[in-house]
C-alpha cells in the first residue's frame, strides 16, 4: 500500500504479533447491535479494506500492528467511567472496523491494548534519546518529525478525523518547535554549559528554589 492510499479489498483476519484468544468462528452475530456500536464511524475509509495490507503498512512506518491500531482506538472511544467496554469491542469488532474479521474476547482486547502502551512508550523513549543524544542536526530532525507527522496524520485520516490544512501547519510548526528547544537543551545538558555548542545558543542556568 502506498502512503496516501488506504488498504484495499477484503480479505483475512488478524495476523499480527500475538495470535489473539478469539471466540467461536461458528458464533452467530448479534441480531440488534448495540446503538452506540450502529453509530460509530470510524475506519470507513477501508470499507472492504484488509487486514494483511493495513497491517503491512504500519509495519513498514511503525511498531505496532493493524490490530493494535484498531483495538486501542476502539478502547479509547469505548472509555466509560467505569472503564472500557471490552467486552462490547471484542464481541463486534468485525462491525466496528472493516478489516476485522473476528470477534476477540475482552482479555484479548486487553491484551492489543497493553502492547500498543508498551510499543508506544518504547517508540518514544527510542525517539526521545535520539532527539537528544546528538546524533541528528536540527534539519535532520525536522525531517524525522516531518515523515512521522505524515505518518500519523493520515492514520488519524483513515480513522475519519478531517484535518484542515490550518491545524496540520500549526501542530507541524509547533512540533518543530518543540523538538528544536529539545536538541538545544538536551546539549546544554550534556555538555554542562550555558552556550550550546552547536547553534550558539545560550541558557540561563537553572538554580533550586
Amino acid at each position: 500500500m502506498k502512503e496516501g492510499e488506504p488498504p484495499g479489498e477484503a480479505g483475512p483476519g488478524p495476523t499480527g504479533d500475538e495470535e489473539p484468544t478469539t471466540e467461536s468462528d461458528s458464533a452467530a452475530p448479534e441480531p440488534d447491535l448495540p446503538p452506540d456500536v450502529q453509530k460509530y464511524d470510524r475506519f470507513k475509509k477501508i470499507e472492504g479494506g484488509t487486514y494483511d495490507r493495513a497491517n503491512d503498512f504500519l509495519r513498514d512506518r511503525t511498531y505496532i500492528t493493524a490490530r493494535e491500531w484498531a483495538i486501542a482506538r476502539l478502547c479509547a472511544d469505548f472509555r466509560t467511567e467505569t472503564g472500557v467496554e471490552m467486552t462490547k469491542i471484542g464481541e463486534n469488532l468485525p462491525e466496528l472496523v472493516p478489516f476485522m474479521t473476528d470477534t476477540y474476547t475482552p482479555q484479548a482486547v486487553n491484551q492489543a491494548r497493553a502492547a500498543f502502551e508498551e510499543k508506544v512508550r518504547k517508540a518514544g523513549a527510542t525517539f526521545l534519546y535520539g532527539a537528544m543524544s546528538d546524533f541528528f542536526t536540527a534539519e535532520e530532525l525536522d525531517d524525522v518529525m516531518y515523515e512521522a507527522t505524515e505518518v500519523a496524520k493520515f492514520l488519524l485520516e483513515v480513522e475519519g478525523v478531517d484535518l484542515a490544512v490550518e491545524e496540520e501547519l500549526e501542530a507541524e510548526d509547533r512540533i518543530s518547535e518543540v523538538m528544536r528547544e529539545v536538541q538545544e537543551h538536551s546539549a546544554a545538558l550534556r555538555h554542562d554549559e550555558v552556550c550550546c555548542p552547536e547553534c550558539g545558543t545560550e541558557f540561563e542556568p537553572e538554580t533550586d528554589q
